[in-house]
């Protein structure tokens, strides 16, 4: 090290030489990832245990395993490695069409009603493009599982993170079938629901779904009851249309089925728009050029 503070060139190259071989755990596999010699990793890694004064691999006729130091040192240059990386392919897409791939995780609703829209429309147009979208009901840790974002419910402080809306609000809807309703009558407020037979939904998380209220600001959390509890959204509907009672869902998957005629609207005050779908991603990570078209795709324009 120079004045032994500061890296020179040829010392950030063997650290990025290091940081291979560390990881293949062989100069062998290394050499060949590398399109070097083995010889001449030998070399480098020499010099640079005698610049630092530090042993960081263990050599054995088999194998090469960092050291207590090298374990170290590897964790150190992990992430600043991974985001010369990353700040390289976007240089790279600068001088190229947008190509790579982009992972995201999201509800089944969202999927169909926002993200492949957008990512139909997206891919006819970049052939290099390639997208992943895991529906998935439940919480998922987007950075531990190597999503690029996930799509939720609502604008929230997230830290490290970037919200950015994709579409419009939503509200939701309590229907039955004509025919239920003729036999128990209409429920006039959401109290009235401890009398009607309601088709409950189960959560990912194992709870059941509390029926969610808003009129002029006043909110209510309704637990209802009924013979019938689903984790199936499209059976919660075949069951109202078959009479069974009524269910609480995103208004939209049930507006072809109110404007037939087949399923009948109630409570329709009670259900006041609530903010609708954001995508977040990690606010640390420098967009590709790939996931910022895809951002650009999806952003809602009123």
């Amino acid at each position: 090290m120079k004045g032994g503070n500061t890296t020179t060139r040829d010392e950030l190259g063997a650290l990025a030489l290091f940081a291979v071989i560390a990881e293949e755990r062989s100069f062998t596999r290394a050499a060949l990832r590398l399109g070097l010699s083995q010889s001449a990793l030998s070399h480098a890694m020499r010099r640079l245990e005698a610049k630092l004064g530090l042993q960081l691999l263990t050599r054995t006729t088999r194998s090469v395993a960092p050291t207590d130091a090298g374990e170290r040192l590897l964790e150190t240059l992990r992430p600043a490695l991974d985001d010369i990386d990353e700040r390289i392919t976007a240089l790279t897409e600068m001088r190229a069409r947008p190509a790579g791939n982009i992972r995201i995780t999201t509800s089944a609703h969202a999927a169909r009603t926002i993200l492949w829209p957008a990512i139909d429309r997206l891919i006819a147009d970049h052939s290099d493009l390639n997208v992943e979208v895991n529906v998935e009901a439940g919480f998922t840790d987007i950075v531990a599982e190597r999503f690029d974002a996930w799509v939720r419910l609502g604008h929230s402080l997230e830290q490290d993170m970037v919200a950015m809306r994709i579409g419009p609000r939503l509200r939701m809807a309590t229907v039955a079938s004509p025919a239920y309703l003729a036999e128990q009558g209409r429920p006039e407020v959401p109290q009235d629901l401890s009398r009607h037979r309601c088709i409950n939904l189960r959560m990912v998380s194992g709870s059941v779904y509390a029926w969610e209220y808003e009129k002029a600001g006043r909110e209510l959390n309704i637990k209802v009851g009924g013979q019938l509890l689903f984790n199936d959204v499209d059976l919660m509907v075949e069951a109202a249309l078959s009479g069974h009672g009524l269910i609480h869902l995103i208004e939209d998957r049930v507006l072809p089925q109110i404007a037939e005629g087949t399923l009948v609207r109630v409570l329709a005050d009670w259900c006041d728009p609530f903010d609708g779908y954001y995508l977040y991603y990690p606010s640390r990570r420098q967009p590709s050029a790939a996931f910022s078209l895809l951002l650009d795709a999806l952003r809602f324009r009123q």
